[in-house]
């Protein structure tokens, strides 16, 4: 698949195309390439970490055809244009960034759009590969095992009573909790909690 039927593929989601869907188009490319895999997969070999989401991870997904459904696409959100594409056969992990002058890149190589926007719309879509990304080998603090981590494995939290799936529990002081109760959540309910366990893991 050519980068115009993904770029049209992204833009269908949006009503239209940004600059920012294709850069997650061209780093899915620039990625996949140089970790020698076609795209998009039907397997799960390529897994990919996004660190934001918005218009730049749709752009990743369509190039990709990682998702989070499968498992193949997880969000580290950094507020980052960047993502790390990771071969689970080989162990290699790439990160993929663009370059931090290419807007000042994109206005150079469209003098006659001075519409920022614009600019970087046209640009980003021709700009070669070494001048519009940044591709840097790195490893991952945690061990691909455990992001993978195994399906179908299930408990349930000793302090709220939900099930925990993907191995996501947390053993703290010889107990079984999920990651909200040990480390507080992103939400907490609307009334206060009266039961003092929650707050003994928090």
């Amino acid at each position: 698949m050519n980068i115009q039927s993904l770029l049209e593929r992204s833009a269908a989601r949006h009503t239209h195309l940004c600059p920012r869907q294709v850069l997650g188009v061209r780093a899915a490319l620039a990625g996949a390439a140089a970790l020698g895999l076609s795209v998009p997969r039907a397997d799960k070999r390529l897994l990919v970490i996004l660190e934001t989401d918005g218009c730049f991870a749709d752009g990743v997904e369509v190039a990709t055809g990682c998702t989070i459904g499968h498992r193949t696409l997880r969000v580290e959100d950094y507020g980052k244009i960047a993502a790390t594409f990771i071969d689970l056969v080989s162990g290699t992990a790439l990160r993929v960034a663009p370059r931090l002058d290419i807007r000042q890149r994109a206005f150079e190589l469209v003098p006659e759009e001075n519409r920022h926007y614009f600019a970087q719309l046209h640009a980003y879509q021709v700009m070669p590969d070494d001048e519009l990304l940044s591709i840097q080998e790195v490893t991952l603090n945690t061990a691909i095992e455990q992001i993978l981590s195994r399906p179908g494995v299930r408990v349930n939290c000793e302090v709220c009573g939900e099930e925990v799936i993907n191995e996501r529990d947390i053993i703290y002081d010889s107990h079984i909790v999920c990651y909200a109760c040990a480390h507080g959540g992103y939400y907490r309910p609307a009334e206060a909690l009266e039961s003092a366990d929650c707050a003994q893991f928090s």
